[in-house]
């Protein structure tokens, strides 16, 4: 039987609909497509997280998509609306990046960690002629606290479990008010993103170990990246903040 170009496109069209329709179906079925048209695309051994980050910024790499463009303009919409209307007078936050999207930030007095010294290095030459910011590397935290913490496109990006463990003690313990966390927030993983993505239901750890901090609300991230690119987990903002400050 001969099916026509028109029909099979249909077809066509009709499957792709349904595999959308169905989440886990279509993760799997997207990495497999991966696989199967990439022949000959070979991937390095994932070095690990630290390390990965230090040679992509050595190597002149950014932060990322989400650090500039729309997604950079609507996460700094929210967050110094958010800053202004608090009143927060300090920021604390862990992975700062190339501080691409910190020039955007609005923040009375603010210190950038990042893992990476490339990372730091840039960010401490853009700004040095601000005196209200200041970078260290994460190795060098000394306990500093502030009134918000703030983790922006991190916790999708530590592979490692202990990693992921010491980091968020860190977070939620230098917090003195508030924490702002702007990640993906599921479990499954299908390898679409490679090897430097996990993803994380982080609020079940928040749950099981900060039980003294309180999920305030959450916000939608920038939509346009829900919408272009469907395999993409939705990134949103997850507010947080301690019982003795509700209602602050």
């Amino acid at each position: 039987m001969v099916i026509s170009k028109k029909l099979a496109k249909s077809r066509g069209a009709a499957v792709k609909q349904f595999v959308k329709e169905l989440p886990v179906v279509g993760d799997l079925v997207r990495s497999l497509h991966w696989v199967i048209t990439a022949p000959g695309r070979r991937r390095s051994p994932f070095p690990g997280t630290g390390p990965y980050w230090e040679r992509r910024y050595a190597a002149g790499g950014s932060s990322g998509d989400g650090s500039c463009g729309p997604a950079a303009l609507h996460k700094a919409r929210v967050l110094n609306t958010f800053v202004k209307d608090k009143g927060i007078g300090s920021v604390i936050e862990f992975g700062c990046g190339d501080g691409n999207q910190l020039a955007l930030a609005e923040y009375p007095r603010y210190l950038g960690l990042d893992i990476s010294p490339e990372a730091v290095e840039r960010s401490r030459e853009t700004f040095g002629s601000d005196r209200s910011k200041s970078f260290k590397l994460m190795e060098e935290y000394e306990g500093e606290r502030a009134e918000l913490a703030l983790s922006l496109d991190v916790i999708y990006h530590i592979v490692e479990e202990e990693l992921f463990e010491g980091y968020m003690r860190r977070l939620f313990g230098s917090s003195e008010r508030y924490v702002i966390i702007y990640s993906s927030d599921t479990d499954r993983n299908f390898g679409l993103h490679g090897t430097h993505v996990r993803h994380r239901s982080f609020t079940k750890w928040v749950k099981e170990e900060m039980g003294d901090w309180m999920l305030k609300e959450k916000v939608p991230g920038w939509s346009f990246l829900k919408g272009a690119f469907p395999h993409r987990y939705a990134v949103d903002f997850y507010i947080y903040e301690r019982p003795e400050n509700a209602g602050a």
